[in-house]
């Protein structure tokens, strides 16, 4: 039989073999990393015996899937261990996620995270026990069977959905036994270091109707060191929690009276300001107009734009005058309402509108998460309609504007194409001729992608903008979208060169996608310390004493005539004390201003990037400062934040 292996080279073999012995006899190091493999192109076991020619592409712990097959024999190692120390408790599931796995469990006596290093205790001789792990199949009535003997009434029901005369697989390692599709490791001695990070509550199946059941999570690696320092950016990540940052700096609030509705409050809202101005004279720069659509349209509209159908259980709704009316989850129909107010010729096009837009979806209380997932939220939409030769013209343009927004803050990205899903609208041609223009688009700008099958809007292909912060994780924000589907749904036209009708295509697109989102994005990547030009509070002025308050109060008024954005401390505090709160609310600058300064007309500056920088005078600061926050600067830390 021939093997086609992921490099192209093919290896022959005279009978069946195992996925592990064609690892071994590439290479012994080979099969000792290999988590699983794909067999044309389908997800297996390494003990999968291959008995035909194939494609085989084998996977370590480097690739996404290689680390579900380890997180996921993680979660039974975990199971094992529970069923051990509480063999009274159900199984619900126990899959492996972006980041490790967890597992449902049932149990009268809540767990605690005293329980947690019981469970990690016993992993740990799981582990040294080097168990086997072994899969065998049963029928379906086998199944049940046996998962009603042993008193699993979640594995029962989930056996009892699949179809009659399905082979179920299983997965053994020692006495325990588990329903599982797979893959999974070899043995359990490969698990080498694992932790255990939280508990939670989810419901069975994730309806409210079900039982309250308790999710444990936990994260494993082949190495010590790389558990290590997974755990230390976990650590980071708390203390830059931006729902904790938020609220010590008075960017936002949540209240109990509106969950998923997010406050800004008056710094945040100097924030946000800035990042729309930016956002604004960026965007006049490249050739867009903006306009303003109503948050509130009819039921038709939404039908119309085919939204009514894929999205309406995540949709507000209400009546006005015995209409049915939708509160808008997306921007777009209103766009295309614009587009359609005057007659449109090819002389009009590219028409790039963008729009600021306020946008309501309707999201489960358990997947509300800070600004991170909330229920309004504002999309930084625009929608450019053109002709069909302007496809990749339009596309690098926007490509370039994302990438110059991102390099702004220092993200560093990588990009995905998503195609065709299967609730797509259209025909067959419009799909390639879209998706063959976003790819000719990112073939220009000389971008590496990957291609993800499937994941496309139910109107057309994307392009998605992965960006990743200062602690290395990933955050989707950016987007490029072509439609060739809504201008058809809505009829929109333009009279081409040669006098007749023709079909603009558009683009939907967005930079920093959710606002809300965004916002809460830089908080954890700069950890509140804005650089100065985005900073709520650019500069504090300290006076030592009241004595000094008259000369401070001329400093503020210098200061904000100059556009910059500062505040006094007017408090009978020691100035020990006033340097430290600055310190802790992250203000680019402190202007330490007593006799010496008052009489020379200078200021002593501190700064959140070099300590004490001595004394400047006040004018010299001010031209200095202007040049950062004009240029968008972003000065290096020189000394520790502590």
């Amino acid at each position: 039989m021939k093997i086609t292996l992921k490099d192209g080279s093919v290896k022959e073999y005279a009978g069946g073999m195992s996925v592990l012995d064609i690892a071994k006899d590439i290479s012994e190091g080979l099969a000792r990393a290999a988590t699983s493999a794909k067999v044309n192109g389908e997800m297996a076991d390494l003990r999968t015996m291959i008995t035909d020619d194939c494609e085989l592409e084998l996977l370590t712990f480097d690739s996404e899937e290689g680390k579900g097959a380890f997180w996921h024999t993680t979660s039974h190692i975990m199971a094992q261990a529970v069923k051990r120390l509480y063999p009274e408790t159900k199984l619900a599931i126990g899959p492996s996620i972006d980041h490790g796995f967890y597992y449902d469990l049932d149990r009268e006596t809540p767990f605690t995270t005293e329980d947690l290093e019981k469970i990690e205790a016993e992993m740990k001789k799981i582990v040294k026990e080097a168990l086997p792990i072994e899969r065998f199949t049963k029928t379906r009535e086998e199944a049940i069977a046996y998962f009603k003997e042993k008193d699993e009434p979640y594995k029962v029901e989930l056996v009892e959905d699949l179809p009659e005369g399905e082979e179920i697989s299983f997965y053994q390692q020692g006495e325990f036994v588990d329903l599982c599709a797979g893959p999974h490791l070899m043995t359990t001695k490969n698990v080498k270091a694992f932790k255990l990070t939280s508990l939670a509550g989810a419901y069975w199946r994730g309806s409210e109707k079900n039982k309250m059941l308790t999710r444990i999570y936990g994260i494993s690696y082949p190495k010590k060191s790389e558990l290590d320092e997974y755990l230390h950016m976990m650590e980071e990540a708390k203390k830059r929690d931006h729902r904790k940052l938020g609220r010590e700096l008075g960017i936002f609030m949540m209240c109990d009276e509106g969950p998923g509705f997010p406050f800004f409050l008056p710094k945040g809202m100097v924030l946000k300001n800035t990042l729309l101005d930016y956002w604004r004279d960026l965007h006049k720069k490249n050739g867009y107009v903006e306009i303003s659509t109503p948050l509130i349209l009819s039921r038709h509209l939404w039908e119309n734009s085919g939204h009514w159908d894929h999205y309406k259980d995540n949709m507000y709704t209400t009546q006005i005058d015995g209409d049915d009316y939708a509160v808008k989850p997306m921007n777009c129909p209103g766009g295309m309402l614009v587009y359609k107010s005057e007659p449109r010729s090819y002389k009009d096009l590219p028409l790039r509108a963008g729009e600021l837009g306020i946008v309501h979806r309707h999201e489960k209380s358990g997947a509300l998460h800070g600004l991170f997932r909330v229920r309004c939220f504002t999309q930084d939409d625009a929608h450019i309609f053109m002709m069909p030769e302007q496809i990749r013209d339009e596309i690098k343009g926007v490509a370039r504007l994302i990438d110059e927004i991102y390099s702004l803050f220092g993200f560093k990205y990588h990009v995905e194409l998503s195609t065709r899903p299967e609730d797509s609208m259209g025909s067959d041609e419009d799909w390639e001729i879209a998706t063959e223009g976003l790819k000719g688009a990112l073939d220009d700008l000389g971008l590496d992608y990957v291609i993800n099958e499937g994941d496309g809007a139910f109107y057309g292909p994307k392009i998605d903008f992965h960006l990743e912060d200062s602690i290395g994780r990933t955050w989707q924000c950016g987007t490029i979208q072509l439609d060739m589907q809504m201008p058809q749904r809505f009829d929109l036209e333009y009279t081409g060169a040669d006098g007749e009708k023709h079909r603009p295509i558009m683009i939907h697109r967005v930079a920093f996608g959710s606002i809300e989102r965004f916002i809460g994005i830089l908080i954890e990547h700069f950890a509140g310390a804005f650089p100065t030009w985005l900073a709520p509070v650019q500069v504090k002025v300290l006076p030592i004493s009241d004595k000094y308050m008259d000369y401070g109060k001329d400093v503020l008024a210098k200061l904000e005539a100059a556009g910059i954005r500062a505040e006094i401390d007017t408090r009978a505090e020691k100035i020990g004390y006033k340097i430290r709160e600055a310190q802790m609310n992250k203000i680019p600058y402190m202007l330490v201003v007593g006799a010496k300064e008052e009489e020379a007309g200078a200021v002593s500056v501190r700064s959140r990037f070099a300590g004490d920088e001595g004394q400047k005078n006040l004018d010299a600061f001010i031209e200095n400062i202007r040049k950062e926050i004009d240029s968008k600067e972003q000065r290096a830390v020189e000394i520790s934040e502590e």
